[in-house]
């Protein structure tokens, strides 16, 4: 009864939302499945018992078994049960009981589309659980379901009551989507107000066609068939005849085909209820996909696909609303299109050049989208650079959809990069999160009214972002940021004024997100690039590190996160005579003393570099005339910064700055030996610039310490001059001793500070 009803709700609720391990007495357990198999229990308890028992799964308590079962309802319902237990014998007795059920003719009342769902959960759990004579009859049936389903609609159940007529009125025949009655077999796209069992039967084989046809569709039962896998394949199939049955797995295919193809022709009726043109899209991508799945096991039919589909794709590129349709079909053109000998460039340029720059807001589609490029990356390379030369699109997926999408990007950046397209890609990494911004711009001003757009002065400066997007100032700017292709030569002069505009959006929460993955992927741009960089590319980066590292999105954790220097460290490492092949670039930038405030990771770093590379045995080209010119450069620098002056500022650059620029000019004279009394009389003033009251007032004591240690090694070792040329300056093919000391470099300093200076404390003056 209801009490009845209500307890095994309550029960199930309990058992499937604890947390805690679910046990239930072993005598209950025994009743939940007595009831379960009783004739006589209602339709409601037997599935409310079926469910608790499921939710108990793994049980040991389990004695039921669906070899005597007949009724197709209650033998779909313990199979579930069975199923639940996870045993690879549980699954594989279910298979086959449920292909005995199909292969039998069902008594009256009975129906095989309960045991059909059941059937789809035993190939997901175990494929390898049917034999091959199971697999043909299930593939016979399959056929069948899908081409002999009856055209006439279902007859409406009499009520019984008093009025009701004991006649029976003639089937209606079944319509099409848009009301037109249909002309050719039942599909799933068939209209109906009642359905047939052989109807519902064609729906579920249809359902689960996709996953069948992917784990029994490419093996064939007939030795005289595995020669069709061979290059000399016909593109024409064969159709079978009165003296030729295909066999089932061919059978299927054919009908199958007939089917999708079916649907494509469906997809074109407009239909009269909007659930109507939903069913119909997801229907086309389940067709189409289908259609692929056949084409990759039987190329017999890969030429009537590729017709098929390029004329369906003619018809729905221009409507967006099918834009999901759109990446099967080029699936199957990139999986089949070389066979055919069609040209799909024009297929894969629509789909990379429209569908990001309009629907990148979309999420589902955007990770559709990403999830195909990803799973085809290798494919796309290798046959069109149209996947490569539209990155600046498909960027717009991650800029807007972020931090949803970084693990595939993570996947999908490594094919994206080449020598042609990394600088490009290293400007738009770092550019990410205004490209965001400018995404919602665009957003926002695609839907002001016509009057509004038009209604910026040009001559004067825009108030806002949304009237800069449309202003002659901006425009070129924006249109180069929101491009869809790969275009360095339309590159603005400076993308400066457009980062100080969309200032105002850095707080935006989607633009906060997006900045969170660059780091992320500017470490794998240059882990990547190293791998393939010519020394051309290598120095084009170098260049640009310089001149980007202070032109960042105006957003202070993005600036604290985006780390250039040490990449900048790295591309030296790789090419060490670009200091000297850029020694006009490196000497511009290390001689402006603002940038020792502005950029002082980077400044730090191509000190580093010079210090380190800047040697003949790095590069034959050095010379002593281009030492000098850099040590005098940076001897400048340094002397600015820790001058003192009665009215001097306060230092404002890091004591790592000093420490290094200490350095490198310690390693230039110690190259340079006429430089060693400039430099040593440099160091030994550093004292009185650690004790001047300015600087002890900026400076922690560690930091002014560590300074002067500093000074005090590094003069010590300018009193050896040969030692401190072996230290400083390691042949490039050093030996193993060498390196070590090269890579220990403060030990080696602090080696011939005590050699030199027995006695501890001892300052230089």
């Amino acid at each position: 009864g209801p009490e009845a009803v209500d307890g095994l709700q309550r029960l199930h609720l309990s058992v499937a939302a604890t947390k805690y391990p679910r046990k239930l007495d072993g005598k209950f357990v025994e009743q939940l499945q007595t009831v379960l198999c009783s004739p006589k229990s209602p339709e409601q308890i037997q599935v409310l018992c079926a469910a608790i028992l499921r939710e108990m799964s793994p049980c040991n308590d389990l004695v039921l078994s669906c070899d005597e079962i007949q009724d197709t309802k209650l033998l779909s319902l313990v199979s579930s049960v069975l199923l639940a237990q996870g045993s690879r014998g549980e699954v594989a007795a279910v298979g086959q009981r449920v292909v005995q059920g199909l292969e039998r003719r069902l008594p009256e009342g009975q129906s095989a589309r309960f045991l059909l769902p059941v059937l789809a959960n035993v190939i997901s759990l175990s494929p390898g659980s049917l034999t091959e004579e199971q697999t043909n009859v299930v593939s016979k049936k399959l056929a069948d379901w899908l081409r002999y389903a009856s055209i006439q609609q279902g007859m409406a159940q009499p009520s019984g009551g008093f009025f009701s007529s004991p006649r029976t009125k003639q089937p209606a025949p079944i319509t099409e989507v848009d009301g037109a009655v249909a002309t050719d077999f039942f599909t799933v796209l068939s209209v109906a107000q009642h359905y047939t069992q052989d109807q519902w039967l064609n729906v579920q084989a249809f359902s689960m066609l996709r996953n069948w046809l992917l784990c029994y569709g490419g093996k064939e039962q007939s030795p005289m068939d595995s020669s069709e896998g061979n290059s000399g394949t016909p593109l024409v199939p064969v159709p079978a005849t009165p003296g030729r049955l295909l066999p089932p797995r061919e059978r299927l295919r054919d009908k199958a085909f007939a089917y999708c193809q079916r649907l494509v022709e469906q997809s074109t009726r407009r239909p009269l209820k909007k659930e109507d043109g939903d069913l119909q899209k997801a229907c086309l991508i389940e067709a189409v996909t289908i259609m692929d799945i056949i084409c990759k096991q039987d190329s017999s039919y890969v030429c009537r696909a590729v017709s098929c589909l390029k004329i369906l794709h003619s018809r729905i590129c221009g409507d967006a609303t099918y834009a999901r349709a759109l990446l099967p079909i080029a699936q199957l053109f990139l999986n089949h299109s070389k066979q055919a000998a069609v040209d799909s460039d024009a297929i894969y340029k629509h789909l990379f050049s429209d569908i990001p720059a309009l629907l990148f807001h979309n999420p589902s589609l955007a990770f559709e989208f990403v999830q195909f490029c990803k799973d085809n990356s290798q494919l796309f390379t290798d046959s069109s650079s149209i996947f490569r030369q539209s990155f600046p699109n498909l960027f717009k997926f991650l800029a807007w959809n972020s931090p949803a999408l970084i693990s595939e990007f993570v996947d999908l950046l490594p094919f994206l990069l080449d020598p042609g397209t990394a600088t490009e890609i290293f400007h738009l990494l770092l550019d990410l999160p205004c490209l965001t911004a400018a995404l919602d711009i665009q957003l926002r001003a695609a839907a002001l009214p016509v009057s509004e757009k038009a209604g910026a002065d040009p001559a004067g400066k825009p108030a806002t972002c949304l009237e800069a997007f449309h202003h002659p100032l901006y425009r070129s700017m924006f249109q180069y940021l929101l491009r869809s292709r790969a275009a360095p030569e339309d590159a603005p002069d400076s993308l400066v004024p457009l980062r100080q505009l969309l200032g105002s959006l850095a707080g935006s929460p989607r633009v906060v997100q997006c900045a969170e993955t660059v780091p992320v992927l500017l470490e794998l741009f240059f882990r990547v690039v190293a791998e393939f960089a010519d020394g051309s590319l290598i120095n084009q980066l170098v260049v640009l590190l310089l001149q980007r590292s202070d032109q960042l999105y105006d957003i202070p954790a993005f600036k604290e996160d985006v780390v250039l220097g040490s990449n900048l460290a790295m591309l030296c490492g790789l090419r060490p005579a670009l200091v000297v092949e850029l020694s006009t670039e490196i000497l511009e930038f290390s001689g402006a003393v603002s940038n020792i405030q502005s950029k002082e990771a980077i400044f730090t770093h191509m000190a580093w570099a010079v210090g380190e590379f800047l040697s003949v045995s790095h590069d034959k080209r050095c010379t002593v005339e281009q030492i000098t010119r850099f040590f005098e450069t940076l001897e400048a620098v340094l002397f600015e910064i820790t001058q003192l002056r009665p009215q001097a500022s306060t230092p404002s650059c890091a004591p790592r700055a000093i420490s290094v620029l200490m350095a490198t000019l310690t390693k230039l004279a110690a190259r340079s030996q006429d430089l060693i009394p400039r430099v040593s009389m440099f160091l030994s003033k550093m004292r009185t610039f650690v004790q001047s009251p300015a600087v002890t007032s900026v400076y922690c004591e560690e930091d002014l310490e560590e300074i002067l240690i500093r000074a005090t090694e590094l003069m010590n070792l300018l009193k050896m001059p040969s030692v401190a040329q072996f230290v400083f300056t390691p042949p490039v093919a050093s030996t193993r001793f060498q390196k070590e000391v090269n890579d220990s470099l403060p030990l080696a300093l602090r080696m011939v500070t005590q050699l030199l200076e027995p006695a501890a404390g001892s300052m230089p003056v």
